[in-house]
């Protein structure tokens, strides 16, 4: 059974336009969009009593915006079987959860002004951190148009342990889908305490770190590549931290693909700083894909 995109829904125009985005996936993975509206109400006052008291202002708006959002998804791709659901649970459990049965996970990086605004940011933050799939955050500017992009380019990420990982092989998925190129970024810095002593030969650690960071990046992609032949892939070296070449690489992206290392311990899987950063600063929508144990 192929799974669906699930995107998570609260009735603001980011939310929306995170339906636009899934629908497109959806459309592109030929898989069902399911919406997905959490609400705590019934969780905290009981079905019972929700069933006693007849429909309560919070379940008349939650109707309200599951319906806003399905129909905006069938305008969008009338093609593509969507289902919805309100579910009695917090955010980012509920879209947690979700994302145990989700090929992907859309969510909008804003919501609806003001405090809740910085509230449904933390819960894009949390359930990228925590989800089993990979999670598109919807950052930056562009119209959140999943096919053609805007940029017709899709930016991936490569870090240390990035060989076979699942992050590069969604990247080539995406750019395959989407039939955009694919341009795969490996930064690198030299220490300066390993120029500071030799400054005549500045060049040589510089250079002996540019070639670990190329090399670095063609065992990245060699394997994945290969069962990718169509897909346009341009590699690059940059001198500078990962956030920064990343972020400024984003502005002419129309998707960001970065890995998520999972860790043992109570908090489940980590973001790193890097996609920390990029959901935090990004021009463009970021996927942040988890890497199996």
């Amino acid at each position: 059974m192929d799974l669906p995109v699930v995107v998570g829904v609260d009735g603001s125009e980011p939310g929306l336009r995170a339906v636009d985005w899934a629908a497109d996936e959806a459309a592109l993975r030929g898989v069902p969009l399911r919406l997905v509206y959490a609400s705590l109400w019934e969780r905290y006052e009981g079905a019972a009593l929700a069933q006693d008291l007849g429909r309560t202002s919070e379940q008349i708006l939650a109707d309200k915006i599951v319906d806003a959002a399905v129909r905006r998804a069938h305008r969008r791709r009338p093609d593509v079987k969507v289902e919805a659901e309100v579910v009695p649970d917090g955010p980012v459990p509920a879209l947690v959860t979700e994302a145990r049965r989700a090929s992907v996970l859309v969510l909008g990086a804003r919501g609806r002004g003001g405090i809740a605004e910085l509230l449904l940011g933390s819960v894009s933050l949390a359930v990228a951190a925590h989800a089993h799939c990979p999670v598109i955050v919807l950052r930056g500017s562009h119209d959140l148009r999943a096919q053609p992009g805007a940029q017709g380019r899709v930016l991936l990420g490569v870090g240390e342990e990035a060989r076979s990982s699942a992050a590069v092989r969604f990247a080539f998925q995406e750019a395959e889908r989407r039939s955009a190129v694919l341009e795969a970024v490996r930064a690198w810095r030299c220490p300066r305490h390993e120029t500071a002593e030799h400054p005549l030969l500045a060049g040589g650690p510089a250079r002996t770190h540019e070639q670990r960071a190329a090399e670095t990046l063609e065992a990245a992609l060699n394997e994945v590549a290969a069962e990718h032949p169509s897909v346009q892939l341009h590699r690059r070296t940059a001198e500078g931290t990962a956030r920064k070449v990343l972020l400024d690489a984003s502005a002419t992206a129309d998707l960001l693909v970065v890995g998520a290392r999972r860790q043992s311990g109570f908090f489940g899987l980590q973001l790193g700083r890097v996609a920390h950063t990029a959901l935090h600063h990004s021009a463009c929508p970021v996927a942040v894909v988890p890497q199996p144990a």
